[in-house]
């Protein structure tokens, strides 16, 4: 919980909001056979736009974090490698959320019978 405080509640929960989006997408395509190739063009789309969500989260938050290192005259260290650490969370949990939809798709094509 909070790693996604420090990530930027907007980024983070909407990210894990996706997270569960896939997940139940994933369970939707293996009950329902006869939708999977429509599951997995979902799987597929929520899991990239999760990967770019993250990456928009982290760019905007080293762009805020530049402003305040460009305003500041000296700047220790540990602060900038925590900025870095929270400009990250997004990426990483947008990288997540994508491999989960990724892994998903896998399955549902392996279990798609010939």
């Amino acid at each position: 919980m909070r790693l996604l405080e420090e990530g930027g509640s907007l980024f983070m929960y909407t990210l894990l909001i996706l997270l569960f989006v896939s997940i139940g997408l994933f369970i939707y395509g293996i009950l329902k056979k006869e939708k999977q190739p429509k599951v997995k063009e979902l799987l597929s789309s929520v899991g990239l736009f999760a990967l770019v969500f993250g990456f928009l989260g982290q760019i905007l938050g080293l762009i805020a974090a530049f402003d305040v290192i460009a305003e500041t005259t000296s700047i220790a260290p540990n602060i900038l490698a925590g900025g870095l650490k929270v400009s990250f969370l997004t990426t990483g949990f947008g990288a997540l959320v994508f491999l989960v939809g990724r892994l998903g798709i896998i399955i549902i094509t392996w279990m798609q019978k010939d």
